[in-house]
């Protein structure tokens, strides 16, 4: 387990890490899939799911994508649509009700729902009304469970007090607070101004209003970073004391996400200062009584993310770690990605080609991946380790009928490695990730991913430090 103390990090260690790779928010990564998977076969995975009894008793999760946001973030790689002309988004919500009602045609009406998340881009660039035709068309076609965790997105600079009201009202219970920094020099290099104030009276409007969970989001490695600038960022997090905190760190690709060429590679921090704002945020998290859940969230003690590690019911999907069980995942709007049964699938990735499709009837479904009976062993190993920190050879033996030691005799081999270095111990009976582990637990599961280990061209993945 991760423990408050970290042993210090050599400098050989953070060069040797200081390589891309996957965030394992799926096994396989979406990198991973492939044209060939077609709407047709995402029709399967629901016709399946439709007829099968157990597959039925267990709610579904939903994700939308609002790809529409007022200003650009350099740093951002989400798919997101930079415009001012908020009439654009009335034509989205029209093809996302299509979109649902595609949906239902083949799940039926009333599917349960215990887990909505509404992300993009800016959620909040709809208006009140449009929220509220959005959320009157989901409960149409939905059921949401009393209890479920029903989340947005929020950018600080487009929400304000009677916002909130309307949130609570559309029956949303977890926010979301995009913060990434409270530095203003760390804020303008990423065209990102927003006041320390102004997050904290939106915290504090939104605990009065009784919303049971606020998550903040920070990121390190940003331009003109300094572990000495983000303690000061980390110690008014604390003071905040959000219920979550999502620490994620910056991934320069610019080759791939065109926003990111405005950010000189001369101003992003060193690996070595990046493993330095790491283990200074764990540090000053954890010292505050924060849980730490795992590679990129911390939650405080009675926070049902906190209570889920505990219990060890602790599972992650494209939304990163989350409390509930590993159910479908249907994902609505432009790019956005979904899991049904053993496939993965993912929607097309501009607004043009995602209005044809459904002009014309059909899913907007491009891409997508079958799982394999080695990809759903590989994913159940790299989860556990991601999600617990630990995995019993027994368990997996049990659950695929395969004897681990043989069937991993390769990977547990190249584990070897880490063990000599402190990262993860090894016996009879299963992996433990270390407390120094914990910083490069993504490389401890890319021990496991084959694919990665057959194509050693990481550049596409962010930097794992």
């Amino acid at each position: 387990m991760v423990e408050s103390a970290f042993e210090p990090i050599s400098e050989d260690l953070i060069r040797q890490y200081d390589v891309s790779g996957p965030r394992y928010t799926s096994f396989p990564t979406a990198d991973r899939f492939v044209e060939a998977f077609t709407a047709q076969d995402y029709v399967m995975a629901l016709e399946q799911r439709r007829g099968g009894a157990a597959a039925l008793a267990l709610p579904l999760s939903l994700y939308i994508h609002i790809p529409f946001c007022e200003s650009l973030c350099y740093y951002c790689a989400c798919n997101k649509i930079i415009t001012k002309h908020h009439d654009r988004a009335i034509a989205y919500l029209r093809y996302l009700e299509i979109e649902v009602n595609l949906h239902v045609q083949h799940l039926g009406r009333g599917q349960v729902v215990s887990q909505f998340h509404l992300g993009g881009g800016s959620p909040t660039f709809l208006t009140d009304d449009e929220l509220r035709s959005l959320m009157a068309m989901l409960r149409r076609n939905f059921s949401f469970a009393p209890g479920g965790e029903y989340s947005i997105e929020i950018d600080p600079r487009t929400i304000d007090v009677a916002r909130l009201d309307v949130l609570a009202e559309l029956g949303f219970n977890r926010l979301s607070f995009g913060v990434q920094d409270f530095d203003p020099v760390v804020q303008k290099a990423v065209h990102r101004v927003q006041p320390a104030e102004q997050v904290f009276a939106l915290v504090a409007a939104a605990r009065a209003r009784g919303f049971e969970s606020v998550n903040v989001d920070l990121i390190y490695g940003l331009p003109s970073q300094t572990p000495e600038s983000f303690d000061r960022t980390l110690a008014q997090i604390n003071e905040l004391k959000p219920d979550r905190i999502a620490l994620y760190a910056y991934a320069h690709l610019p080759e791939r996400f065109k926003p990111q060429r405005r950010i000189s590679s001369t101003d992003i921090p060193s690996a070595a200062a990046k493993v330095a704002m790491l283990a200074r945020s764990m540090a000053a998290f954890m010292g505050a009584k924060y849980v730490y859940i795992g590679m990129d969230h911390f939650a405080l003690p009675n926070d049902s993310l906190a209570v889920a590690k505990r219990q060890g019911r602790l599972h992650r999907n494209f939304q990163g770690y989350s409390t509930q069980p590993d159910c479908d995942m249907i994902g609505f709007g432009v790019s956005s990605i979904g899991r049904v049964g053993a496939t993965y699938s993912q929607n097309a990735k501009t607004l043009e080609e995602y209005y044809d499709y459904l002009d014309q009837g059909q899913f907007p479904v491009v891409r997508g991946l079958a799982l394999s009976r080695d990809d759903l062993v590989r994913r159940a190993v790299i989860m556990a380790l991601m999600c617990q920190g630990q995995l019993s050879f027994e368990s997996i033996e049990v659950a695929y009928l395969i004897d681990f030691r043989l069937y991993f005799g390769k990977e547990l081999e190249i584990l070897k490695a880490q063990v000599e270095q402190g990262l993860v111990q090894l016996d009879a009976t299963g992996i433990q990730v270390t407390a120094k582990g914990w910083f490069f637990v993504r490389a401890v599961a890319m021990v496991f991913d084959r694919y990665l280990q057959a194509d050693r061209t990481r550049a596409k993945f962010s930097k794992i430090l």
